[in-house]
């Protein structure tokens, strides 16, 4: 079964733009296209923004500029915080510091540029948002840290992606939203989701993990219960989406999209067996970002239909 895990995380880790060119390089450093996993559901929060308020694409293009900053900024980071564990991770010791592909110098710089671009976008919003975007760009560069620390470091993840609908909506709105655990309910949803998809990709590095003192759930619960806490994190998931509609006013196509992202994650989960990890590739690749694609367009048609 480790040998298994193991082999399809390499052919993961191999997901990538060919090429050599600078950006290919950057690209493929914060691994760009799995911006998708989450971005979707910043542009969720736009859409429920906009039932309050005026929208421009103009705010729309700086969400997204916005959102792939700090994504970019924070997983440039977490390469470089981890450059010395992934060298000795047999499933990560070709990515790009590693390997040499890049300079910690070189990363360093990308990571300044995106936060820079990131604060712009912010300033580009409104003033509350680049109030609150100091304290989301800590909150993401620190979460490459408490994998040494604690076990819960999936939830840290969690909460840094739950600032997407977030951050949305109040770009839009530049003010909370009525009633105010509408948005709470849509982090929680987010946080638990990307908790919860963490810990199956934290099970390839179950035995990596324990040998070189760092925490995760896997490592330090084992697989059936890592499993069992994920499944109980993607109800969670569920139940926060449903409540974000009900205060959302939301109509029966956005509940309809809860229904679809359940039954999705169902599937996700039915993919990967404590003894069994041969599929955990297509559960966490392409079956995340269905999911968030596909409920953003449940969210969207309906806001065409109202």
């Amino acid at each position: 079964m480790r040998r298994d895990s193991e082999q399809l995380a390499a052919a993961r880790e191999g997901q990538t733009f060919g090429g050599r060119g600078v950006l290919l390089r950057h690209a493929n450093l914060v691994r760009l296209p799995h911006t998708l996993f989450a971005l979707p559901f910043a542009l969720v929060g736009v859409v429920l923004a906009s039932y309050v308020a005026p929208i421009t694409l103009g705010e729309v293009l700086w969400v997204v500029v916005a959102f792939t900053a700090a994504r970019f900024a924070a997983m440039g980071f977490n390469r470089i915080v981890d450059r010395e564990i992934d060298a000795r991770n047999p499933r990560t010791r070709m990515r790009e510091i590693p390997s040499g592909i890049m300079s910690v110098r070189e990363a360093a710089f990308a990571v300044t540029i995106a936060s820079a671009l990131f604060l712009m976008a912010a300033w580009q919003l409104n003033a509350l948002c680049l109030m609150l975007a100091p304290v989301a760009l800590a909150w993401v560069l620190f979460y490459s840290y408490t994998k040494r620390f604690t076990r819960w470091s999936h939830l840290v993840l969690g909460i840094g992606l739950s600032i997407a609908p977030v951050g949305g909506y109040l770009a839009i709105t530049g003010r909370w939203s009525s009633p105010w655990w509408m948005l709470i309910a849509l982090a929680i949803a987010v946080a638990s989701w990307v908790a919860g998809f963490d810990i199956l990709y934290a099970l390839q590095d179950i035995s990596f993990d324990r040998e070189n003192g760092l925490y995760s759930v896997p490592s330090t619960f084992g697989e059936a219960n890592a499993l069992g806490i994920a499944r109980i994190l993607h109800l969670t998931t569920v139940a926060g989406l449903a409540f974000g509609g009900l205060g959302a006013g939301a109509g029966i196509v956005y509940f309809a999209g809860v229904i679809v992202a359940a039954a999705l994650l169902l599937y996700e989960h039915s993919l990967v067996k404590v003894d069994d990890f041969s599929r955990l590739d297509a559960a966490f690749f392409t079956m995340n970002g269905v999911i968030s694609i596909v409920f953003l367009g449940f969210v969207f048609t309906e806001r065409l239909l109202r």
